[in-house]
């Protein structure tokens, strides 16, 4: 009996870690997301007009939702039936059955993820796409698609999703009635404009004059981080977003000195002489809606936009701190990240202001730099190509870095903190960031920038597989990047660029082990999202 017993007790071992194995896959890496409530926005101070407009701004997101399962996988309702809730949570993370940090399918039936994801035929060809005669092929709002004797066509965004895109735009029109405010009327005409020709500078001018609203919305195609093949294609996205008026009215300062802020960049002064316009602006915001691209996979916790190089240069940028997103970013992911992998020495230097402000910096540090190649070579993005992105986003980083440890050094950031602490949670950030892997432009950003400091010496994995952190060669390796990315962009050199990306980009054994031992303390890679109402 004793022996049929230990039998059972090891049977009954055996089927719970069977069990706990086939806990479906997509159950464990769904635990990688923290799940968090948006709660219910205050609308305090807003009129009922302008809570009509904020209904209508997360229906107008819906519709960039929707259209955006088009662009990177098809229907969404094609996981509606799944009979495991944990794959159906994680297509939805991942808009789709691969997962955005390796592009692996995590679902059976599916190969690997295309990297040009729906905007081209997955069978054309390089050199098939090079013979394409009509120029707006590179448009960043058109489909590459076969006709039916096997050629290749065109197809404008507006044609391809027209009935999405009317919608959406009747959205628009509709909150434009509505609201009280002449600002917001303009920019949400232009912007359903906009929508229905492909053409949007004057909706990205009227949005960067709509200064006076507590509400926002951008929303439209912007990023081009699921073009994984030429860097082209834009995403369809949106953010719904209230204004912390206080707090951005701090920040104004920081958008006043950016032609200061250019001149201080490290460097070649030629590489970085792109002069902003001078209506850039900066708001502190609370995201409350998330849609399309910018909820898929790990979410971003501020914009720098628009990235027409035109705009950018006659009126300037907007950047918008998500305030409540930093903060559950860096309660969940980055000060437990820190906390196991750095040395204890370093642990001090994590700081909640740091972050924040070194995100800051980095939106800014996109609006400097340079956008056109100094060798007539066109504009960055067609001189780099692929790698164009990888390099803005690493450029980001870096130079965010490097000027909020600047300007914390002066004196001239209005928070309790110094630059140990500004450049310890940076490197803490880029670590924990390397879990996103190299899945897209951003993950392989933060590769080369980890990878690039490990060579330096600025920061060394020790046999306990703690971080120590020389914080005289970081901010020295901080500063040769960041001179070494602008003069990558500025030249063009699209050989040096990829021969760069290459070499950096890629997952170290340090960054394997790492990840393993973050999974083991289930310290979560990101957030997903809940929405009170």
């Amino acid at each position: 009996m004793k022996k049929e017993l230990i039998a059972l007790c090891c049977l009954a071992t055996l089927l719970l870690v069977s069990c706990e194995r086939h806990r479906s896959k997509s159950a464990q890496l769904l635990e990688n997301y923290a799940l968090v409530t948006i709660p219910a926005p205050d609308l305090s101070g807003i009129t009922d007009n302008g809570k009509e407009v904020l209904n209508l701004y997360r229906f107008a997101a819906d519709q960039a939702d929707a259209i955006y399962w088009e662009q990177v996988f098809g229907p969404k309702s094609t996981f509606d039936n799944l009979a495991d809730p944990a794959e159906k949570d994680f297509a939805y993370v991942n808009y789709g059955p691969w997962n955005r940090i390796d592009n692996t399918p995590f679902l059976e039936g599916y190969g690997p993820r295309p990297a040009g994801a729906r905007f081209y035929p997955e069978d054309m060809t390089d050199a098939e796409f090079e013979a394409l005669a009509d120029p707006n092929k590179n448009s960043p709002y058109t489909l590459i698609r076969r006709k039916e004797d096997g050629s290749l066509e065109v197809v404008w965004y507006h044609d391809a999703y027209r009935e999405q895109v009317h919608k959406l735009a009747d959205i628009l029109r509709a909150a434009a009635d509505i609201t009280i405010k002449s600002s917001v009327r303009e920019y949400l005409l232009q912007m359903a404009n906009g929508l229905l020709a492909d053409q949007y500078y004057a909706s990205e001018k009227s949005w960067l004059e709509m200064t006076d609203s507590k509400m926002d919305l951008v929303i439209g195609p912007n990023e081009t981080i699921d073009d994984q093949r030429y860097g082209i294609k834009a995403s369809y996205g949106a953010y719904v977003l209230l204004k912390n008026e206080d707090r951005t009215a701090t920040l104004h300062s920081v958008v006043s000195r950016l032609p200061e802020l250019q001149a201080s960049l490290p460097g070649d002064p030629a590489h970085h002489a792109f002069v902003p316009g001078m209506e850039s602006n900066i708001f502190s915001c609370d995201v409350i809606y998330y849609g399309g691209y910018t909820n898929a996979g790990y979410k971003t916790i501020a914009v720098n936009f628009p990235y027409d190089a035109r705009v950018q240069r006659e009126y300037g940028t907007r950047t918008i701190l998500f305030d409540n997103i930093i903060r559950e970013k860096f309660n969940r992911t980055v000060f437990p990240a820190g906390m196991l992998l750095l040395e204890s020495q370093d642990c001090a230097h994590l700081d909640a202001n740091a972050f924040y402000w070194g995100i800051v910096f980095r939106e800014v540090a996109q609006a400097l730099g340079v956008k056109q190649t100094i060798n007539n070579k066109g504009t960055v993005v067609e001189a780099l190509g692929n790698e164009a992105l990888t390099l803005e986003k690493a450029k980001a980083n870096v130079l965010g870095a490097y000027l909020c440890a600047q300007e914390v050094e002066a004196h001239r950031v209005d928070a309790l903190i110094m630059k140990q602490d500004v450049l310890t949670t940076f490197v803490v950030n880029i670590i924990r960031s390397c879990r996103f892997g190299f899945g897209d432009a951003t993950g392989r950003a933060n590769l080369v920038i980890y990878n690039y400091l490990m060579e330096s010496g600025a920061i060394a994995r020790k046999a306990s597989g703690k971080y120590s952190i020389d914080q005289q060669k970081l901010e020295e390796a901080i500063s040769t990047l960041g001179a070494l990315i602008l003069e990558l962009q500025a030249t063009g050199n699209r050989e040096a660029a990829t021969e760069f990306v290459d070499k950096y980009a890629v997952v170290a054994p340090t960054i394997k082990a790492d990840v393993v031992n973050l999974e083991l303390e289930k310290i979560p890679v990101d957030l997903r999202f809940t929405y009170e109402r």
